[in-house]
């Protein structure tokens, strides 16, 4: 019972030996004898008992590493510490296993002096606005070194940038000079344009008022040419009639007697406003005896 036993192990342990089930999250570096044999695919597969071992284990899913906050300068000559993340995939089990001793570790600190290097190319502003550009060329120069490692670098993703302390106090004020300046600007620009608005508004106005006193002058001298024109027609029609009855019989005596009325009559009006006399008053009263006179030179003609 006991051989028995101890034959059920020994066949156990050859089986154990003899059959190796590879995961579909890896693949397994084969060695025989000390020696590489193959890279096992996942899946069922059979092994020489104690010629063959399973040397080496990869994950073939994308890994993420850390990569730890460091200490740069900045093409600026500033101080800051920056941390990240690279992500890497296997994609030769044997270069991964032979050609280098830990992809991992070596990744890691190939990630740390590539961004030490990338960033003391780069302003500490430059740090901040050209993130993606950062990433993509240490992610380019990451790849090219690890090409013989059997493993690809995916991306590379700068997670924090810190500046000192001095360096934030330093920021910090920078940013509110800043702020203050643009405030004082805004005001000017402020106080530009409403000047300019409040002069545009006089001229405005002082445009509007000479096109109105303008318009106010054409309308008045228009008025007086009408006014003129009109009494120049009139006066016009007047004479025409005047003419007209001229020609009729005793037109003449009725011209002149007209005349005569019209001269007595200004003369009266001119002696009534005048301050000051310049002639007899009487004259005035002349109207009364060429009235008197006509009557009686009427009634003279009546009686032959």
């Amino acid at each position: 019972m006991f051989v028995l036993t101890i034959f059920l192990l020994i066949v156990l342990f050859i089986i154990f030996k003899l059959v190796l089930i590879v995961e579909m999250r890896e693949v397994c570096v084969i060695e025989r004898l000390g020696k590489f044999r193959a890279v096992m695919q996942p899946g069922l597969h059979f092994l020489i008992p104690f010629f063959d071992r399973v040397a080496y284990r990869h994950e073939t899913r994308e890994q993420v590493l850390d990569i730890p906050a460091q200490s740069c300068i900045s093409k600026d000559n500033i101080q800051i510490d920056v941390d990240g993340l690279v992500y890497i995939k296997v994609m030769d089990g044997a270069k991964a296993s032979y050609g280098i001793e830990d992809y991992r570790r070596a990744s890691v600190n190939l990630a740390q002096t590539t961004m030490r290097s990338e960033i003391g190319k780069l302003s500490l502003s430059e740090t901040f606005s050209e993130r993606d550009t950062l990433n993509e060329t240490i992610v380019r120069e990451i790849d090219k070194a690890s090409d013989p490692w059997g493993i690809k670098v995916l991306r590379y993703e700068v997670r924090n940038i810190t500046p000192s302390l001095n360096v934030i106090h330093t920021l910090e004020k920078q940013m509110e000079a800043e702020r203050q300046k643009r405030a004082e600007i805004t005001l000017a620009n402020a106080a530009r344009d409403s000047m300019i608005n409040l002069s545009e508004g006089e001229r405005q106005e002082a445009i509007n008022l000479s096109e109105g006193d303008k318009q106010k002058q054409i309308n008045e001298a228009e008025g007086r040419a009408r006014e003129i024109e009109i009494i120049a027609e009139a006066t016009a029609q007047g004479i025409s009639l005047i003419a007209e009855a001229a020609t009729q019989p005793c037109g003449d005596d009725a011209i002149k007697m007209r005349l005569m009325e019209e001269y007595i009559e200004q003369t009266g009006n001119i002696l009534d406003k005048a301050d000051v006399s310049i002639l007899p008053s009487e004259i005035a009263k002349l109207e009364g005896f060429f009235e008197g006179m006509d009557k009686v030179t009427a009634a003279a003609k009546g009686a032959k």
